[in-house]
């Protein structure tokens, strides 16, 4: 173990879950954002963000952000946080949440989180071990050790150290290895020993947790519809602008769906149709990874829907029982 790392510092590093909130929570396209606007009217809460993608100023169609018009009816936050050549990770993200949560909270109103990224839905429902700061110097070394010697490297890299992690992390997933190995280097403990928060799906009893189900044939729908309407909105405009502010997107950004296949398009790799067709079937792709999430946590009360008309109404009564 690093010399500088005590017990007392591991507990510095954890954060708790995020207690006394209410989750409304849902696939892609299910009708989250409609419903939190009325879900928070009736409860007095104001909206936290659960969206990777929605920390990004700019990135606005392809995020599906609340309208300006919304968010003027019920305050959000924890949205167009950085510019999109920035990183930012699950990490911060818990850090801002609390000190979020605990601003609305001194103003008398309720915390609503919105979203549908698991990852940082699970970091509040089970708390989080944070670790130690970045090492940017360490970072810097292996982004280049892998662009001489290749991701597969890497893992073997945290094979050797930390193999649970290893299993864990998707193979082309070098920011999550990198940190892996950051911790190790930090701390001498595997991350996998240490982030073990994840390992018990329960979420705090002061909290209130619900998620939107619709049948999976009428979701694929919905989001194909979704997409087309977003390529009608300006898309690829927002694209080629956010390209021609910042040169290129960062790492986390440019991978998102809805922003990687434009920017193959851009750059010639794919024609218009493929784009359109690569963005439904990515969204359809990413809405089954939530929903396997989503039945893999037992506490999440499931609303069933069939139409977005029923959406008010179920907020009504979702609102009668977090009273």
């Amino acid at each position: 173990m690093n010399p500088g790392f005590t017990n007392q510092q591991q507990l510095e590093w954890i954060r708790p879950p995020l207690e006394d909130a209410i989750y409304l929570t849902g696939p892609t396209a299910s009708g989250k954002s409609s419903m939190a606007i009325e879900l928070a009217k009736r409860t007095n809460a104001e909206i936290l963000s659960v969206d990777s993608m929605a920390v990004y100023r700019g990135m606005d169609i392809g995020t599906a952000k609340p309208s300006s018009a919304q968010r003027e009816v019920v305050p959000h936050h924890l949205i167009d946080l950085v510019d999109p050549i920035e990183d930012y990770s699950v990490s911060q993200f818990v850090l801002d949440a609390h000190a979020k949560a605990a601003e609305i909270r001194s103003r008398g109103k309720r915390v609503l989180l919105v979203g549908g990224t698991p990852l940082y839905l699970k970091s509040l429902f089970c708390g989080m071990f944070l670790g130690p700061p970045a090492d940017w110097e360490f970072r810097q070394q292996v982004e280049e050790d892998v662009q001489i010697f290749g991701v597969e490297s890497l893992r073997r890299r945290l094979e050797q150290v930390d193999p649970l992690s290893a299993h864990k992390i998707l193979p082309n997933d070098v920011r999550r290895m990198t940190r892996s190995l950051e911790v190790v280097r930090a701390t001498g403990i595997p991350l996998s020993h240490l982030q073990t928060q994840f390992e018990r799906l329960k979420m705090p009893s002061s909290c209130k947790a619900f998620v939107l189900a619709w049948d999976r044939s009428a979701l694929h729908a919905r989001v194909n519809e979704r997409v087309e309407t977003m390529f009608q909105l300006g898309l690829l405009d927002e694209v080629r602008s956010l390209v021609n502010k910042f040169g290129k997107l960062g790492r986390t950004a440019s991978q998102a769906v809805g922003y990687k296949e434009p920017l193959e398009f851009m750059n010639g790799s794919i024609g218009e149709a493929m784009m359109i067709d690569q963005v439904k079937a990515h969204t359809r792709q990413f809405v089954r990874r939530q929903e396997m999430w989503f039945r893999s946590m037992p506490d999440l009360v499931r609303l069933p829907i069939r139409d977005v008309n029923e959406l008010s109404a179920l907020a009504e009564s979702v609102a009668a029982t977090c009273v």
